[in-house]
């Protein structure tokens, strides 16, 4: 018998590969040996898989076909036929759950720091515990054994009683106990080093093949096909009249089936799947493993745990354990194999030894437990440990539901959900744009992934890999990514680097996050954090400036952030906002895309510019961003470029920018428009001087009347500063007088020098988006997918003065914001400000009269009203409309970590309301 002691001491130390060489995909263990098996009693391996006969022949046609037989494969398939997709075919070339389902862990967990994921989780929990059940009258395997998270630290416990705050919005009961109380719940549980935790009772555990073998029987019987031992060959895509690649029809060792839609569920085998599409898959291949014990006296009914500072959970398996985790030297599979089916690695002690470190620690009595068999599969993950889902941008009808970082059990019945959704209508019900593989593969930038980061394998590996040695870290307001940077810079960078930038990354992009007195603080070559025998950075600068924020306190910086903000309010200060999409709608036809895509009247005669939102057809906003109407210009200048036709000038905030790109090309695509959008992100900087005295200092650099009648609010005209042509914009992010310059990249450092030298008698300061997000939230301006979100809508989140429901002109969205209006809203984004100075970064509960009402979606301090700012969606318990009279006669209080703190609502913003400060008047 195998013991888990013995596997402490047996497992040598050992130098693992680089993870870019390629390690052993079936690894000798050193340690004792188990049986390589999972620990159901039920699993859909039988003899005659993989025989090379299906199950029956494929049709010649269908609807959709899902294509993976696993957890979201069938998921999907179920939720296609629910919502009345009938002619729907599931292909998977083995058996149901064979690949990488069939030997998943299958926790669930249902608090999660996101909304939206809580909201996925619950739906998941739905089907497996009450519909499917009622519907078929089988049993799904799921049990209800509850869940407990441990805290060995204050930010660790911090964490978990944002998640029980959070949880109260959503029904989900939790507590948050004591050493004591937790070693009365878990009396096998070793407390002494513990600092509380937090036990969900309903969580639990969810049976892959029961789970699978239930949604085949109940989409069957709503009309679904599903086929095993149907291996697919091919894709076929062609063109349409206007270019634009659309599947035709999917190939396999047995029949084409001819159709327009076609889901990739194949999870490690997505890439190759993808592939024969023409479509690009940014996930990798990992060991992923577990072990199971022997019997265990006192587990049983035991809830679940996961020690997320030890990196291990622990699953009850009847009256014996399963653990595992996520360790810091994972290894990649780098072939991977078509024929691998119900197929198992060999466990490397090397690598799972830390586990069981932690597993013994927190449940000493495993030292003396032996080992049944051990559970070593494969399992994808992605480079920001989100799923990829949605419809790929290279080929249209070509879906994604993969990449789900050993999370496709849980995430299972949610985003089978929305993926069903989003075939049928185009867009998911809910906000799935954390996960929208569409803000990945375009050439366009995307706030996911650009192209030139999932064209480069070393990338993806190096932020994969980071993602998951970090998936049981403590999730910080400020936290960044040390893998994959310094992959795009802008023409800024190292002079800004010199004066102490502090660089955030987005979407490959190093941009401005604060200024550090201490000098620069560069983001040096990951190190793996030691693993694969890489060493260790030491003196790293930016590195400790990261850890020092590792709070849910205000961090140390928290003065020099205030710095930024109020030399902004008081004198002036200059943003670096290159990053920022800018594209150009051009040609005969793009007035009349400008007048259907953009909510306000853009038409208006060269030199203006004007704030709008675009939405979906249920009226949800899908960007907020400005717009330009240019003249035609030279041919060579990004500037202003020459076209036949409208013109018209997209600025567009950087993190969102490929969402705004794929949403305006779809539409394009659809109406067959005779019109170009053309990219010129990486060709212009963009630098935003803002403040009282932006004005004089600006009249210095140049050469036209900045006066109010020369050069009124929300216009733009091409000047000349230090010698070179720029655009300048007269409009604000953060609430004050000011313009922005967009520069051609080569003489954006000479226009930067001359403001800066010409701002520096006046007190001029370099200012981050650390400095934006406190202003805007001061000023009330929204962040699109923080406090704006394609769920919800203008009417909603106070932005109803960007429609032009004044005029007849038609606009994607307006009748749904038309229904809207007749029917009252009953939803509205609010402001809140709380006496006390509490920090506050989004997810805490409002509570109104005593009820919960909503969550915060996002929070800041506001250093000019010196108060906690926060907006949050509230709702009437009783289900009637939010009137404003509904939002001011409330008495409020926000709920931080499980400690409530009185709130002032706000209809207007609580700085400037009357907007004077953007037009110069001070």
């Amino acid at each position: 018998m195998s013991y888990v002691s013995c596997a402490l001491r047996a497992a040598a130390p050992r130098r693992l590969p680089a993870p870019w060489r390629s390690p052993r995909p079936f690894s000798s263990a050193t340690g004792p040996t188990a049986k390589k098996s999972v620990p159901y009693q039920k699993t859909l391996k039988e003899e005659g898989s993989g025989s090379g006969e299906p199950s029956q022949p494929p049709p010649s046609s269908a609807e959709v076909v899902v294509v993976g037989g696993g957890s979201l494969g069938c998921q999907t398939t179920y939720h296609l036929v629910k919502q009345g997709v009938t002619n729907v075919v599931l292909l998977e070339r083995d058996r149901l759950t064979s690949g990488t389902t069939w030997h998943t862990a299958g926790l669930l967990w249902q608090l999660r720091p996101s909304d939206v994921e809580v909201e996925l989780l619950a739906h998941t929990r739905e089907v497996v515990s009450r519909e499917l059940p009622a519907e078929t009258g089988l049993h799904t395997g799921w049990v209800e054994n509850g869940g407990l998270f441990i805290a060995s630290n204050k930010q660790r416990l911090d964490e978990y009683k944002r998640l029980m705050s959070l949880g109260k919005v959503y029904g989900v009961e939790s507590y948050v106990l004591t050493p004591s109380q937790t070693k009365d719940l878990y009396p096998l549980m070793n407390i002494d080093d513990l600092y509380g935790t937090l036990y969900v009772p309903k969580d639990g555990t969810m049976d892959p093949a029961g789970t699978c073998s239930t949604l085949a029987r109940a989409a069957t019987a709503r009309g679904a096909t599903i086929i095993e031992n149907c291996p697919v060959t091919g894709i076929q895509v062609r063109a349409d009249d206007f270019g634009v690649k659309r599947v035709y029809a999917v190939e396999t060792a047995h029949g084409t089936i001819q159709t327009p839609c076609v889901v990739n569920c194949a999870g490690v085998w997505a890439r190759a799947l993808g592939r024969l599409a023409g479509v690009h898959v940014p996930l990798v291949g990992m060991h992923h493993a577990y072990v199971v014990t022997e019997r265990i006296e006192g587990i049983q009914n035991m809830p679940n745990v996961r020690d997320h500072d030890a990196s291990v959970y622990l699953r009850l398996q009847g009256d014996a354990l399963s653990v595992g985790g996520y360790e810091s030297n994972p290894i990649f599979w780098e072939e991977v194999s078509e024929k691998f089916a119900f197929g198992l690695f060999d466990l490397d002690w090397d690598v799972f030894t830390q586990h069981i470190e932690g597993a013994v620690n927190r449940v000493p009595v495993l030292e003396k437990t032996g080992i049944k068999s051990t559970v070593c599969g494969p399992e994808s993950f992605t480079a920001d440990h989100k799923p990829l889902m949605g419809e790929a941008p290279e080929v249209r009808g070509f879906f994604l539901g993969c990449g789900f970082n050993s999370a496709g059990m849980m995430l299972g019945g949610g985003c089978g959900r929305e993926l069903a959704h989003w075939i049928i209508h185009g867009r998911p019900e809910k906000d799935m744009y954390g996960y929208d593989i569409r803000q990945v593969t375009l050439a366009a930038p995307g706030p996911r992934f650009h192209h030139s980061l999932t064209d480069n394998n070393r990338w993806i590996r190096e932020r994969s890999h980071e993602s998951y040695a970090k998936n049981y870290s403590v999730v910080f307001p400020h936290d960044e990514p040390l893998a994959g940077r310094n992959v795009r810079k802008d023409p800024l960078h190292e002079e800004l680097l010199q004066q102490g930038c502090v660089f955030q990354e987005r979407h490959g992009w190093e941009r401005p996050g604060w200024f550090s007195p201490g000098g620069a603080a560069p983001v040096l070559d990951y190190d793996y954090y030691g693993a694969y025998g890489q060493e260790r950075h030491k003196d790293y600068t930016y590195n400790r400036l990261l850890g020092d924020e590792y709070t849910f306190d205000f961090p140390p910086h928290h003065d020099i952030i205030k710095n930024e903000c109020l030399t902004c309010r008081n004198a002036l200060a200059l943003f670096d906002m290159s990053y920022f999409g800018k594209f150009y709608l051009v040609g005969p036809e793009a007035t009349k895309a400008a007048n259907w895509l953009f909510t306000a009247d853009v038409s208006k005669a060269p030199g203006s510019t004007v704030y709008t939102c675009m939405l979906n057809k249920r009226g949800g906003v899908e960007s907020d961003l400005t717009v330009s109407r240019i003249s035609p210009g030279d041919p060579s200048s990004p500037l202003a470029p020459a076209f036949e036709g409208d013109g018209y000038y997209l600025a567009i905030g950087g993190a969102v920018a490929q969402h705004n790109w794929s949403h305006i090309t779809a539409v394009l695509q659809d109406m067959k428009l005779q019109c170009k959008l053309l990219d010129c992100s990486e060709e212009l900087g963009m630098m935003s001087i803002q403040g009282p005295l932006s004005r004089v200092v600006l009249q210095e650099v140049l050469d036209t009347d900045l006066s109010n009648e020369a050069f009124p609010f929300s216009t733009h005209k091409l000047a000349t500063a230090a010698g070179c042509t720029v655009r300048a914009m007269r409009l604000s992010f953060v609430g004050e007088m000011g313009w922005e310059l967009h520069v051609p990249k080569a003489d954006c450092v000479k226009v930067y020098q001359a403001v800066m030298q010409a701002g520096a008698r006046h007190g001029i300061t370099n200012a981050g988006y650390r400095a934006i997000d406190s202003l805007s939230i001061e000023k009330g301006y929204r962040h699109w997918h923080a406090d704006l979100r394609p769920d919800d809508t203008p009417l909603e989140s106070g932005l109803a003065f960007t429609c032009k429901l004044k005029s007849n002109i038609p606009f994607l969205g307006r009748e749904a914001v038309e229904a809207q209006k007749a029917k009252g809203v009953f939803r509205r984004l609010v402001c809140f400000t709380t006496e006390e100075k509490v920090p506050m970064f989004g997810l805490e509960a409002v509570w109104r009269d005593g009820k919960v009402v909503g969550h915060i979606r996002r929070a800041d301090f506001g250093f000019a009203i010196d108060k906690t700012i926060a907006y949050g969606y509230i709702r009437d318990p009783a289900g009637g409309p939010v009137s404003l009279d509904f939002v001011k006669s409330g008495s409020y209080e926000l709920e931080r970590m499980g400690v409530t703190y009185p709130a002032r609502a706000h209809t207007k913003s609580p700085f400037d309301p009357d907007n004077k400060r953007v037009k110069g008047f001070y």
